[in-house]
């Protein structure tokens, strides 16, 4: 997510300069390798390169690559990095990942590259999800180019430039399907003439997460989400601790008492929440408010006894959760690190987060039998009958 950002502000900044662009995009992968589809680097005139595709073993090659289109080609290039075979050394890297990647590299200067920066940009600004469709190959006599899109903008709305409407017709419902299991996928179409490859990506708006509580021990969460690229919003209700100094980096500071909650935020499904006040009364108010919205996740920092205690005042009181709910609470929170300092801490509280948000457990990777990253999502697609 911090990596697109940066993109995104470099290529704000290379268009107001004048500056010729290119981008490079892993479109396709086999095997063990570092990124998966949907990587980016943009590349600039200057020589500036933000973003990664690879480990570092690509990028210096990818770059020669594209000098053509930074000087004045807008031709596009597919270029495929097997590493699969015993022989690597070919290609002067010595990458040992056996893997394959295959990269797409396009000058911003052409219409379709531009735009899903564009609409990227849109799907972060507006804080909702999109969707893009990108053919990347293209075989047989079919009226289709490499680079041709569709787009599901963040509005809602659908736009393309493929002239095929047998091809549009296919992508488009894979494309609604792709936005709603926000799952990238590579998907290869057979056409009455020929056949094509496509990388569908789900674009996401920046992790929301909110802290509720501004003490000394929310600066580093605040740090850490930060580095991932969340957007992230500071609440408490004193104001000598909720400042612009303390949380710099914070995207929204936001002073009310916890029980102006649900007036003062909108909270949904993407919503993650760290309750960290370190007063029992706002964490009780807190958890009434959080428990029955429908957030992602809701940490609770303390002893799992007082959490335990904080439920049962509030069952009391009336107030009873559901089991549902209680599978989004997390308490103790964070990962068990051996954490003691602030900043262990926080490191153990957003890895829980990644790990929840990406459906993992958080365990030590030799621990597991299964790949690192999921099997690529590949699909082979028939002609309709």
């Amino acid at each position: 997510m911090k990596e697109l950002q940066a993109i995104l502000k470099v290529f704000e900044q290379s268009q107001i300069a004048g500056q010729r662009m290119a981008i490079a995009t892993v479109v396709k992968t086999m095997g063990s390798v570092y990124r998966r589809p949907g990587a980016r680097m943009l590349l600039t005139e200057t020589g500036q390169m933000v973003g990664a595709i690879s480990g570092g073993c690509l990028e210096s090659d990818v770059f020669e690559r594209a000098k053509p289109l930074l000087l004045q080609s807008s031709k596009s290039i597919l270029v495929q990095y097997d590493t699969t075979a015993s022989d690597d050394v070919i290609w002067g890297m010595g990458m040992g990942c056996n893997g394959a990647v295959q990269v797409l590299i396009e000058s911003l200067h052409t219409v379709s590259a531009k735009r899903q920066l564009e609409v990227i940009a849109d799907c972060f600004q507006q804080n909702q999800a999109g969707a893009i469709a990108t053919i990347f190959q293209v075989e047989g006599d079919i009226d289709v180019q490499v680079t041709d899109r569709l787009f599901l903008k963040p509005d809602g709305t659908v736009a393309h430039g493929i002239a095929n409407p047998q091809l549009v017709s296919r992508l488009l419902q894979d494309t609604y399907r792709v936005l709603a299991e926000a799952k990238t996928q590579v998907i290869s179409y057979r056409l009455d003439d020929g056949s094509v490859e496509v990388l569908i990506e789900a674009i996401h708006p920046p992790v929301p997460l909110l802290i509720f509580g501004a003490g000394y021990d929310a600066i580093p969460v605040m740090q850490l989400a930060k580095q991932l690229g969340w957007h992230v919003t500071v609440i408490d209700h004193r104001s000598i601790y909720a400042t612009r100094d303390r949380f710099p980096q914070a995207d929204e500071i936001i002073l009310c008492h916890p029980h102006e909650l649900e007036a003062r935020l909108m909270l949904h499904s993407r919503t993650i929440a760290v309750v960290m006040t370190h007063h029992y009364q706002h964490d009780q108010t807190l958890l009434r408010s959080l428990l029955p919205s429908p957030i992602h996740y809701l940490g609770v920092l303390g002893p799992k006894q007082r959490t335990q205690q904080l439920l049962e005042d509030l069952r009391i009181q009336g107030f009873s959760s559901t089991n549902i709910q209680r599978q989004r609470l997390y308490h103790p929170i964070g990962l068990d690190l051996g954490a003691e300092t602030p900043e262990e801490i926080a490191l153990a509280i957003v890895a829980e987060i990644q790990a929840v948000l990406t459906n993992r457990t958080g365990g030590m990777l030799r621990d597991r039998h299964a790949p690192i990253h999921a099997p690529n999502p590949e699909r082979l697609c028939l002609p309709s009958a």
